[in-house]
Order: structure tokens, then C-alpha cells, then sequence
């Protein structure tokens, strides 16, 4: 009985959104702080220079390999975002780029129009894609966090500042600019455009501000579109890459020679029937399974994904599951624990490296259950009613939380 009692507590506890939040930042404080002792934050090394190297009007995509392995892929703009940290010393520099990214993820979830009981599964749902997004360094956290304010935001009527958030992401590393698939929700559609203009001009230009020069912003703008064009080739085969839907066929197929339009294309076709239930936009749980989609979307169906990427996802199936309309709740129920498990853990340390290296990498078993959740998701908005009935855990996703 005592233990019982222990466990109850210990469960009121991890509802609580500042427990929560306190797990979190510890997490990715520990993380950053083992990555930076064993020498291996290549990617904040990255980070950290595209400020620099704009400071010098030095190429922000050219490799310096004194400096760090790979290169650049993030646009102009970042350098003022990584400013602040970049002009610390190392150790405090990425302790607090990962926590300052974990906390922007944590406020924009507590923005989504949910209960607090499904609030908490995201967190925890999550969480583990987090950890390995936190462990890199990645700025993949705040991507996500820029789509799911951007839906908040409008959801809030503040159509001036999902604008912001959108052109702001879509400016440091494109996929942000997914966040405009929610414009048909906002109820101040002209401001909306008008303030996206505003956003994209002010960006457009405010690296001229701490760069030698609009030539220099301009020719490295240039430099941007060009390297991720030859990053895309790159891409196809890599192990580390590709982690998407577009990947599995790649890699499966052996086939360097097909467009990714040929998948791309059709997606987007499934991604856009739903749009023709007007009916249906009304209703929350429509509009949040939207959001899941756009979350999931992002990943599938781009050719930079990579494992840390999956909390983009991941936050996406949480989402579904909360708000899915379907009466088979046990398929719905097997597929939620499935995917925790296998893109939750596939490519951690709790896997053998033969079955990481030989299996999960190669066939890009990662993006499998994504992929079965992302055509669950078109299959229900396509199909099904969102208008009546209940959630799969009891809660209307209709009430704010």
C-alpha cells in the first residue's frame, strides 16, 4: 500500500507543468554539459561561427574544417539568434543555447488549445526525441516550437505574431514556413498576409545591421539556396540523412535516378484534401489533427531529416492520438506505443549497434511508424467526423485547456 501510495505521488508530480519543465532543463543542462567535457558539440561549433564569420564577412556555407566538421545550412539571419550565446565562453554558451531552446518548445505546447492531462502526454511523449535532439545541440527543438506557436498564435487571433514566428524560422531554416498551411484558420486573413510582408522585409534585411553590407547579406542569400540544393543530392544515400518517408523508398529502391516528386507530389495531394471539408474547420480537433499533420509532414517529406529531427514529429503524434476521431481505439492505441518504442529508442544506446548500424540505419525503420501514423491522420481527415464524439482519452479537445 505504501508503494502504491509512493507511485500515485510520484505521478501527481510529473503532471505538474513546473516538474515537467524542471526535467526538461536538466536534461538538456547534463547534455550539454557531457557534450562539451568529451569535446563533441561540432554543432554548436556551427552555430556559434555563423555569427562570427558574419561579423568578418567571411562565407557562412564554405566548410572550415579547423573549425568543425561539415558545414553551415542555416540562413543569414541565424547569426543574430546565436549572438548572444556565440559571445560566451563555450561551456556556458551551449548550456544555455539547449536550455533556452527547450524552454521556447515547453511555452509553445502550454500555448496549444489542449487540457492539461493531454498537455502532459505531449511532454512526456516526447520527451525522448527531446533527449536526442537536446544531445546535439540541435536547433530542431525551436523548429518545432515555431510551427506550434504559429498554430497557437492564430488560433489566439494574434495573426501579426504568427507571422512573426513563421517568416522569422522560414528565414534561419525553411521548414517553419510549413506554418502557413494554417492560414485558412485565421479569422484576419489580410492582416495576416500584410504582416507576413512586414516580417519577411524586416528579416529580409536586418543582417545588413552586423554584416559588412547588403552586397554581403545578398551574395550570401545566394550562397544559402545553393548550398541546400547540393545538400539535397547529398542527402539520398546518407545514413545519418534522409530519415523520411522520401528516404525509405530511396534507400529501399537503390534507385539514385527518380524525382522525389513522384512521392512528394502525391503527398501533397493527400496533405490538401482535407482542406475541401470547410465543414470541419470549425471544429478544434480537426484543426489540431491539421497541426499533427503539418508536424509530421515536415519530416516525412524532406530529404535533411534526421534522427534528431523526430521530436518534430513526435510532438505531432501525441497530438494525433489526443485528437484522433476514430472508434478503433485499439489500432490507434497499438500504433501510439509502437511508434514511442521504435522511434523513441531505435537509435539510442538501449539498441546493439549491429541491429542500429545494420538495420534501423539502412532501412530507415525510424520513419516507418511515422509514416503508418502521418496516413492514418490524412485517412481521418479525409473521412471521418470530427464534429461528434469523444477523444481517445475522455477529454473534448474542444475545451481550452
Amino acid at each position: 500500500m505504501c508503494l502504491q501510495r509512493r507511485l500515485e505521488l510520484c505521478a501527481l508530480h510529473l503532471r505538474k507543468y513546473k516538474n515537467i519543465l524542471l526535467v526538461w532543463v536538466i536534461t538538456g543542462a547534463c547534455f550539454a554539459i557531457i557534450k562539451f567535457l568529451i569535446g563533441k558539440y561540432n554543432n554548436y561549433n556551427i552555430f556559434k561561427y555563423v555569427y562570427w564569420h558574419a561579423i568578418d564577412g567571411l562565407s557562412l556555407y564554405k566548410e572550415y574544417p579547423d573549425l568543425y566538421g561539415d558545414n553551415n545550412h542555416y540562413g543569414v539571419l541565424f547569426g543574430i539568434i546565436i549572438a548572444p550565446f556565440a559571445m560566451l565562453p563555450d561551456i556556458l554558451g551551449i548550456i544555455l543555447w539547449v536550455v533556452v531552446n527547450t524552454v521556447i518548445l515547453f511555452y509553445a505546447i502550454r500555448q496549444l488549445p489542449l487540457t492539461h492531462t493531454q498537455k502532459v502526454i505531449v511532454y512526456w511523449f516526447s520527451y525522448c526525441e527531446l533527449m536526442t535532439a537536446q544531445s546535439m545541440q540541435q536547433f530542431n527543438i525551436s523548429i518545432a516550437a515555431f510551427i506550434i506557436l504559429s498554430f497557437a498564435l492564430i488560433e489566439k487571433k494574434k495573426d501579426f505574431w504568427a507571422a512573426f514566428v513563421i517568416v522569422l524560422g522560414a528565414f534561419v531554416k525553411i521548414y517553419p514556413i510549413v506554418g502557413l498551411a494554417f492560414f485558412f484558420f485565421s479569422k484576419h486573413k489580410l492582416r495576416f498576409i500584410l504582416s507576413c510582408v512586414f516580417w519577411g522585409l524586416l528579416f529580409l534585411f536586418i543582417p545588413v545591421l552586423y554584416t559588412p553590407g547588403y552586397e554581403y547579406v545578398i551574395s550570401q542569400y545566394k550562397e544559402w539556396f545553393a548550398v541546400l540544393q547540393s545538400k539535397n543530392i547529398k542527402n539520398m544515400f546518407a545514413l545519418s540523412q534522409n530519415v523520411s518517408l522520401l528516404g525509405v523508398v530511396r534507400k529501399l529502391s537503390g534507385n539514385p535516378y527518380y524525382s522525389d516528386l513522384w512521392l512528394i507530389i502525391p503527398g501533397l495531394f493527400l496533405f490538401f484534401l482535407p482542406y475541401l471539408r470547410i465543414s470541419q474547420y470549425k471544429n478544434l480537433r480537426f484543426r489540431l489533427m491539421l497541426l499533427a499533420n503539418v508536424l509530421l509532414f515536415t519530416v516525412l517529406f524532406s530529404t535533411g531529416s534526421e534522427a534528431s529531427g523526430y521530436i518534430i514529429a513526435m510532438i505531432g503524434v501525441a497530438i494525433w492520438y489526443i485528437c484522433s476521431p476514430s472508434t478503433n481505439k485499439k489500432y490507434n492505441k497499438w500504433l501510439f506505443i509502437v511508434t514511442l518504442v521504435i522511434v523513441g529508442l531505435s537509435t539510442t544506446e538501449l539498441v546493439p549497434p549491429y541491429i542500429r548500424h545494420e538495420i534501423i540505419r539502412p532501412y530507415v525503420t525510424k520513419a516507418w511508424p511515422c509514416i503508418l501514423v502521418w496516413l492514418t491522420i490524412c485517412y481521418e481527415m479525409i473521412f471521418l467526423n470530427f464534429s461528434s464524439g469523444k477523444t481517445l482519452l475522455k477529454h473534448r479537445c474542444n475545451k481550452i485547456g
